[in-house]
């Protein structure tokens, strides 16, 4: 169970602490930056010089792309964040940087690098960023049921990234049907998006019901959780935005009656499921709102604002042009105006933690501490209290990164030293699950023994 702690100066107990390692949640910052410039083409009104504005954002994002894929990549913490149930959510992240830059290679890049260029680009993109989305909507779902262990109030809005992918996948499909060959690999690629379609937003409602289970029947959220509401916003727009895309190109690969069946889906469906997301958005604001006045610490989950506000702007945008109403036109003008800002807010804040992070020299102490900071404790048992030795607990800062790994020692005590910084997030988790076969000799009795261990890091 995650539990936000404060930690307090004691004198050290444990080994020192290695430098944090950014997680995967950082590729939110490569979305939000790309969903600005996507949606600022897809908006039913037309602004001067805002397309060139939005392709300046767009190259931006196709910059720290490769910035933050080469970061982590030479990190080599892949297996470590994995093993991690609250970093293991956000693996959704980087396949959903990876088809939003994609997607705006075709829509805006064509002007800078040409449409071949461009489609070569996006091919490549898509095709990564579906085979990762695929992979990790799969994979995370498989080992929170084999390997993690959530408790009741566990569920938050970081469960919705790795399923939501596939929508995305299907959404920017969508823009290279009409330059897949015509003929059953362009109906292929049609049915497809279709299908993730499907999966990602059958998937969404489920999490959906078990985030608001958790909101109802447990206390708040409070601190950088509350950001990630928001992602069910955005995954329900991502949906009625896919539904839209695939309407309008459908007529290239399906017969006649079932392309117009596509358009009528779409208006219907989009327009309901439209609705559910601004009940979604009224909540996460109100919640944003009642953490802010407590004070919100800033996190990668910042970026949690960005994504799913854009989402809301194409979707209302898809049934703008879907019925030609000034209220869904104008309402995507006004919501591009609150994610224009949020998005600044946000970059500058993660660009002056980057800052800091930078500056900061391993093993630097905090000046105003006289004495090594340290957090330390015991893990055990909910039933009757009882430690739990050689149990991993990871020790997470406000930004999502992860600070330190340790194993509790026999009586269930863990410690950090060393500490920077005053609030952390702690996890702790079990053995994972191990399967061995075996054969019983039959003469009525059989003994094996099981060797329970953690994964190398």
């Amino acid at each position: 169970m995650n539990s936000s702690l404060s930690a307090r100066p004691l004198w050290p107990t444990a080994n020192r602490t290695t430098r944090p390692l950014f997680g995967p949640s950082w590729f939110a910052a490569v979305m939000g930056t790309g969903i600005v410039a996507n949606a600022a083409v897809t908006l039913p009104r037309s602004f001067h010089g805002l397309r060139t504005a939005a392709t300046v954002v767009w190259v931006g994002a196709a910059l720290l792309l490769i910035l933050l894929t080469v970061g982590y990549l030479r990190q080599r913490a892949l297996r470590l964040h994995a093993a991690d149930p609250v970093m293991a959510q956000f693996f959704g992240a980087p396949p959903m940087a990876l088809l939003t830059v994609g997607a705006g290679a075709l829509l805006l890049g064509r002007r800078l690098i040409g449409l071949e260029v461009a489609l070569d680009v996006d091919w490549a993109l898509w095709s990564l960023g579906t085979v990762l989305g695929l992979v990790t909507a799969c994979t995370v779902p498989y080992l929170m049921v084999t390997r993690h262990r959530f408790a009741p109030d566990a569920a938050f809005g970081g469960w919705l990234m790795p399923v939501v992918p596939p929508m995305v996948s299907a959404a920017t499909g969508a823009l290279l049907v009409p330059y897949a060959p015509a003929g059953q690999l362009r109906l292929a690629l049609l049915l497809g998006c279709y299908a993730m379609l499907g999966l990602g937003l059958v998937a969404t409602l489920l999490v959906l019901a078990m985030i608001y289970g958790r909101l109802v029947h447990h206390e708040a959220p409070t601190g950088a959780v509350v950001p990630t509401v928001w992602i069910g916003a955005g995954a329900l727009g991502q949906s009625v935005t896919a539904l839209g895309a695939l309407a309008a190109v459908a007529p290239s690969a399906l017969p006649v009656p079932y392309a117009q069946g596509t358009a009528v889906f779409a208006l219907l469906a989009g327009i309901v499921v439209w609705g559910f997301a601004m009940l979604w958005l009224v909540l996460a604001t109100g919640l944003t709102v009642r953490t802010i006045r407590a004070g919100l610490p800033f996190a990668p989950t910042w970026w949690s604002f960005i994504f799913p506000v854009g989402a809301c702007v194409t979707a209302t945008g898809t049934l703008a042009a879907l019925t030609g109403s000034e209220l869904f036109i104008w309402t995507a003008v006004v919501f591009y105006v609150p994610l224009v800002v949020s998005w600044v807010v946000v970059a500058a804040r993660s660009l002056r933690h980057a800052a800091g992070q930078v500056r900061r020299r391993p093993g630097e102490a905090d000046p105003l501490l006289d004495v090594p900071t340290v957090l330390s404790g015991t893990v055990r048992t909910t039933t009757d209290g009882r430690p739990v030795p050689e149990a991993r607990v990871t020790l997470l800062d406000p930004a999502g990164d992860v600070v330190g790994v340790t194993l509790t020692a026999e009586d269930g005590s863990y410690a950090f030293t060393d500490l920077e910084g005053d609030h952390y997030t702690l996890v702790a988790t079990g053995y994972p699950a191990r399967t061995t076969p075996l054969t019983l000799d039959g003469t009525g009795r059989g003994a094996f023994d099981l060797t329970l261990a953690h994964d190398e890091n």
